[in-house]
């Protein structure tokens, strides 16, 4: 519950190197007057999620260059590795763009792919991006300088969106495969998570897995210790973690020991 400084600021800081943190800065004549003095010939923005002021794109030659989760026009939007993921893509990556008035509609200067795993959460796979971002950018920057990228617009007819999350996207939807809302689940970490509910109370599922099963859609099946559920498509996940309202995290095993669940029981 205390105030700490991001990574960036406590590495200029380490550096000597000055840091100024307005709280807007659309309307704020005193920092356009502070970094219009600095001349800046590129500015770089990540992780800011606000609109830039049409002043501040304009100042620096070089743009102000943004580092996307995404392989842009894919991905517009505030969740780019959380949609992902959660809608099964195999190749993800990121894009380094100039930033225009639009929402993630910029130039794209450079682009790096990188192949998804099936044991990749969201939470996994936004580091190992951050870091093959902030060498793409470092790539980007000593290339605008050099003169040897060749900017190019998006093309809006393939632009997909990554909205915002919301609590009710981490709703299990069992008309969905067994192989969709794993996905969703492995995406959309770590928050909204992925939910249901058993006999009235929110059943948070942590970890599953689809298994070749036929199992009725929505319903338990129980067998030797192991949590099935079937979905749509006849397919079935098995719940391998689960965490009931108001208890630990537990394994499907001691779900079952603690709870009986029988076979035919409905989930959501």
């Amino acid at each position: 519950m205390e105030l700490t400084p991001p990574p960036v600021k406590q590495r200029a800081l380490d550096l000597g190197l000055p840091v100024t943190q307005p709280e807007e800065i659309k309307n704020n004549d005193e920092f356009r007057r502070r970094l219009s003095s600095i001349q800046p010939k590129a500015i770089v923005v990540v992780g800011y999620g606000r609109i830039i002021p049409q002043w501040m794109i304009d100042l620096p030659p070089l743009g102000n260059i943004n580092l996307h989760a995404s392989l842009l026009p894919k991905y517009r939007g505030a969740a780019p590795i959380q949609w992902a993921i959660a809608r099964g893509d195999s190749v993800t990556g990121v894009t380094t763009m100039r930033i225009n008035a639009g929402l993630d509609t910029g130039d794209i200067l450079l682009q790096k792919e990188v192949a998804t795993t099936a044991e990749d959460t969201a939470e996994t796979l936004a580091p190992h991006l951050a870091e093959i971002g902030a060498h793409l950018m470092i790539e980007t920057l000593h290339g605008l300088a050099a003169g040897t990228i060749h900017p190019r617009p998006q093309q809006d007819s393939e632009a997909t969106l990554a909205p915002v999350l919301k609590k009710e996207d981490g709703r299990i939807d069992f008309n969905r495969s067994a192989q969709e809302i794993w996905n969703r689940l492995r995406g959309l970490q770590p928050w909204p998570g992925a939910f249901t509910s058993f006999r009235g109370k929110n059943l948070h599922v942590w970890e599953a897995r689809p298994i070749d099963i036929h199992a009725p859609q929505g319903k338990l099946v129980s067998h030797k210790a192991r949590l099935i559920v079937g979905c749509g498509e006849n397919s079935a996940l098995e719940l391998l973690s689960v965490q009931p309202e108001g208890k630990k995290r537990m394994g499907a095993r001691d779900f079952v020991h603690g709870y009986r669940p029988t076979s035919g029981e409905r989930l959501g």
